[in-house]
């Protein structure tokens, strides 16, 4: 079956089809100046409920293909200490974290999430918000439109993202929890500012803050250059999130440590194109 940009995105709120419409261009410009000052910005029921319902069903007959991983690891997601830092450096400081996702290759190729992904109308929308051009979408197989699952108990501590840009598109809500914090460009391509990451890992909340996302919400999000963490899930009802994402570079894909740490595999092109990256910042 055909699937149409209009039955997925409320297209009369968010035309993105038409980026020179007057109603579009206001959304832009909030979304603009809320992304440079804040590093995130929020679109409420950017996703129609019937397609909502349409992505719950898709992630919950796959459930049993999600990869589940319970591990301990530090804010730029290894696992394995590095005795040759101080003992109190951010790579030297472990968090649990218990999670998973449906990896981008097995979702079907007519599913409501991959078209909305494949579409130039979200990529030049998310591009005219961001105010850079161009970003391409992730080349990394399992990671460029994967399903986060968190399960009662989850939990995703403080981290940085391997890609640029993120969207979250919440699906499912928990009865409690399950909150997104943030502390905005705490990094830059360059300056790792490692002495404020660890203030923030010691528990200073100064710069922490909050986002209670809701079903059909979309956020767009800097995730290499602010980190989040997503509190504890409460409650018996699962956290499920979808999570576009965004690149600066159209090589670039996961290294093969992170790729086998969050997605429970490695693929020849991980290892292909496994190189230091042009920001200078950790992978």
């Amino acid at each position: 079956m055909k699937k149409n940009l209009d039955k997925i995105v409320d297209l009369e709120k968010y035309p993105i089809h038409d980026l020179q419409s007057p109603k579009i261009k206001k959304i832009i410009k909030k979304c603009k100046s809320e992304l440079k000052n804040d590093s995130c910005s929020v679109i409420p029921n950017f996703i129609l409920p019937n397609s909502l319902e349409v992505m719950r069903k898709e992630l919950e007959q796959q459930l049993d293909e999600v990869y589940m991983s319970k591990e301990s690891i530090n804010a730029y997601l290894y696992a394995k200490d590095d005795l040759s830092l101080p003992k109190d450096h951010p790579k030297r400081i472990f968090m649990n974290r218990y999670n998973g996702y449906l990896n981008s290759d097995c979702f079907a190729e007519d599913s409501e999430m991959k078209f909305l992904y494949e579409t130039e109308e979200l990529l030049k929308f998310v591009s005219a918000c961001l105010g850079i051009s161009p970003i391409y979408r992730w080349a990394d197989p399992l990671a460029c439109h994967a399903y986060n699952v968190m399960e009662p108990d989850g939990i995703l501590p403080w981290h940085f993202d391997s890609c640029e840009f993120t969207l979250s598109l919440m699906i499912q809500k928990p009865e409690q929890g399950g909150i997104f914090e943030y502390c905005p460009n705490i990094r830059e391509p360059g300056n790792e500012r490692f002495d404020e990451v660890r203030k923030v890992l010691d528990g200073d909340r100064s710069k922490v803050k909050q986002l209670e996302l809701k079903p059909g919400d979309l956020q767009i999000f800097k995730g290499r250059f602010t980190m989040h963490r997503v509190t504890k899930i409460i409650g018996k009802t699962s956290r499920y999130m979808c999570i576009p994402a965004y690149v600066l570079d159209p090589w670039r894909v996961n290294t093969p440590e992170h790729s086998k740490a969050i997605y429970g595999k490695v693929l020849p092109i991980h290892i292909e194109r496994n190189k230091a990256r042009s920001d200078g910042l950790t992978d």
